[in-house]
């Protein structure tokens, strides 16, 4: 089958090409995309022709609808792209046990910045990508917002290009908030008193939910948290006992069992959207992407009423979390670095950026969000609040430590204390050592 080449994707591998030669970041293939000299080679317009460049990426429908438009990019590049989907978990085991045996493949990968970067990084899994994003103009790294970013940097090396990105947002029912005459809640406070006022059981609608499940709950819990200006550690301290901290977990506790739906300890995001999207709740607070649970009249019968709002603001302002949930990596050990890049450039520069956010998939570029036809995926009332909430956002949502999963689970026992009506600060006290314990044992390896 012809794929006919299109202008952006030539222009975007000329530029990816010279700035491979310029950044020397594929020096272990000198041969890549160039000739002995280092001038282009005279593939011309196929600088990759003849390569196979080995993909493994997480199964969603972003990676899906990647696959549909590979055939262009090999087109293009001249390149053979072994693409190669895994469920997450399995990607992340397959991934541990090639590395950990120095495996040269794959060359391109997906990672999951906020649990994996830092044992990735730790073990030199991970080739930087800084040069190569810096000096590619073209790309305009800058166009990346800031804490999308960071999220996927550790030690000062860019380990990944954000690839999807996730905000905690507020959404709630309209027709409740206008029959009972409440606005929009813009602070914490008033959507505590939101709830309270809303909250009516006997009706069967409760004035708040969110997830109170072990683990899952602490990504929640951290826009809150941010938002009364604490954060689970400051460097290589645990501040889990902190006033600030405290003050955000004693309201999270109170809304969820004051105001919440009976069985909250086993909620996790689908559990409690599965409330809100039933109509058994007025107010939610989760990440940003799993709007279409409540907005698709298939699976919510509230779809027309569906509202969406910036988290809101504590005694610290408003500091949702706005973080890379996947991020496109290098494998150090690649023989195909510059093959390498162009895929990365491609996936993550702006014309397809602005396909995937058509298709769905929130991106991680300014211009795209700011762009009509980047906003047309998305439900009405939907694109302002992700632009607000990127403004003051911050770039992580869990303990950055190498034990993620383990650090959640001691975190998420403070909240689960509370609900079950035990002492917070002390609970606070006893999760703060154990989390300590984990920050140390880590550095000391």
């Amino acid at each position: 089958m012809n794929f006919k080449r299109k202008p952006w994707l030539t222009a975007a591998v000329s530029a990816v090409l010279t700035v491979s030669l310029l950044a020397g970041c594929g020096s272990n293939n000198a041969s890549e995309g160039s000739n002995a000299s280092g001038s282009p080679a005279a593939s011309g317009d196929k600088p990759f022709k003849g390569k196979t460049l080995s993909v493994y990426i997480g199964s969603n429908s972003t990676s899906e609808f990647i696959r549909t438009q590979l055939p262009e990019f090999e087109e293009a590049t001249g390149m053979k792209v072994d693409f190669q989907v895994f469920a997450n978990e399995q990607l992340s085991q397959k991934l541990s046990v090639q590395m950990t045996a120095g495996s040269a493949t794959p060359d391109v990968f997906t990672i999951r910045p906020l649990e994996e970067t830092k044992l990735f990084e730790k073990n030199g899994w991970l080739h930087p990508l800084n040069d190569y994003a810096s000096k590619d103009t073209a790309f305009d790294l800058a166009d990346f917002s800031e804490s999308s970013l960071s999220s996927a940097t550790a030690n000062g090396n860019l380990i990944g290009i954000p690839m999807l990105t996730e905000q905690q947002i507020l959404y709630y029912r309209k027709d409740l908030l206008k029959e009972a005459g409440i606005e929009v809640p813009k602070t914490l406070e008033e959507l505590k008193a939101a709830a309270e006022k809303l909250n009516n059981p006997d009706k069967g609608i409760y004035g708040f939910v969110a997830r109170g499940q072990k683990g899952a709950l602490v990504t929640q819990l951290s826009s809150f948290v941010f938002s009364e200006g604490g954060d689970f550690q400051n460097g290589d301290k645990a501040t889990l006992n902190t006033p600030e901290f405290i003050k955000a977990s004693t309201l999270y506790v109170d809304l969820l069992k004051n105001y919440g739906p009976p069985g909250v300890l086993n909620m996790g995001w689908p559990q409690a959207m599965g409330v809100f999207a039933q109509g058994k709740a007025a107010l939610f607070t989760d990440t940003s992407t799993v709007y279409p649970n409540a907005t698709d009249p298939d699976k919510s019968t509230i779809a027309d009423q569906v509202g969406f709002a910036p988290f809101p603001a504590g005694t610290a302002g408003a500091k949702p979390y706005n973080i890379t949930a996947w991020a496109l990596s290098m494998n150090s050990q690649s023989q195909n670095k510059d093959a390498a890049w162009a895929f990365i450039q491609w996936v993550t520069g702006k014309d397809m950026v602005k396909k995937l956010q058509l298709h769905g998939t929130p991106g991680a570029r300014t211009s795209v969000w700011n762009d009509p036809e980047g906003e047309a995926g998305f439900p009405e009332g939907y694109i302002p609040v992700i632009q607000e909430s990127v403004k003051t956002a911050i770039g992580h949502d869990r303990p950055q430590v190498i034990k993620v999963g383990e650090a959640r689970d001691v975190i998420s026992e403070i909240i689960i204390k509370g609900l079950v009506g035990e002492d917070i600060a002390a609970a606070a006290e006893k999760a703060n050592a154990e989390f300590q314990k984990i920050i140390d044992n880590e550095k000391a390896q």
